[in-house]
């Protein structure tokens, strides 16, 4: 793992040089194999990243969008993040409507919708059960207690290691995420951390890891983004004010 950690002067900043570590990845990516596989964070903080890539001009054809997580709400809910990154971006572009891979939220539960998703990443990717394909981008965010895409401190979801998709919690709430083993095997992972309230959990993230192994599970457990040890680069991108050094 190559692990590299900027802080940006602000939250603009910050977007600016997501935007262009995505442009980058993306163009390498459909160089050297005709196409681009990008998981999208919901949330706050990739809005404006969304919003400034809708104004770029890329090969859009040959990128595949899917999501790291999803609230297990209607598409058009507005607290879906399909529908966010649509507005913000997608609808926007002339990317083919099959290039879209959103995670479903229709089915009877969230753990038969979490068995779709998976089955339908083992499909386009071409792998069998038990084997991690790779991303060639995957967006997190960092929520204040130390969680990501939707693995949350404490909950079943983190354990979680023969499977792509599973079911996280929410305060009760049903959500469909990407399992820590599927997030690790990508090539290029990207955090994008904004806000004085991050600090905390940051702090304990990006400090070194503990030397045995029931405070590494600790760790890993109250802060679940600790887990994200990508096999690819991983990139935190921090605005001053997320800065646990600030």
């Amino acid at each position: 793992m190559e692990k590299f950690v900027e802080v940006l002067p602000n939250k603009s900043a910050l977007v600016q040089r997501a935007l262009t570590l995505v442009q980058e990845t993306i163009q390498t990516a459909i160089q050297q194999k005709g196409r681009c596989t990008i998981a999208l964070a919901g949330g706050n903080t990739p809005k404006p990243l969304y919003e400034a890539m809708a104004e770029t001009d890329l090969p859009w054809p040959k990128l595949h969008v899917f999501w790291g997580d999803e609230r297990y709400v209607p598409a058009d809910h507005p607290d879906s993040n399909q529908r966010m990154a649509r507005l913000a971006w997608l609808d926007r572009i002339a990317i083919p409507p099959g290039n879209i891979h959103p995670m479903p939220t229709n089915a009877a539960s969230a753990e038969e919708d979490a068995a779709l998703y998976n089955s339908e990443l083992q499909k386009f990717f071409g792998c069998q059960t038990g084997e991690f394909p790779q991303f060639d981008i995957i967006l997190l965010g960092l929520g204040d207690d130390g969680h990501t895409a939707s693995l949350f401190p404490h909950t079943e979801a983190l354990q979680v290691c023969d499977r792509l998709v599973t079911v996280g919690n929410k305060d009760g709430q049903p959500r469909l995420t990407f399992t820590v083993p599927l997030i690790n095997g990508a090539s290029r992972t990207i955090f994008l951390v904004a806000g004085d309230k991050k600090q905390s959990a940051l702090s304990k993230i990006l400090a070194p890891f503990p030397e045995t192994s029931q405070a590494k599970q600790e760790l890993h457990q109250t802060y679940p983004a600790s887990l994200i040890q990508p096999s690819g680069e991983l990139w935190w991108l921090l605005d001053e004010a997320a800065n646990p050094k600030s």
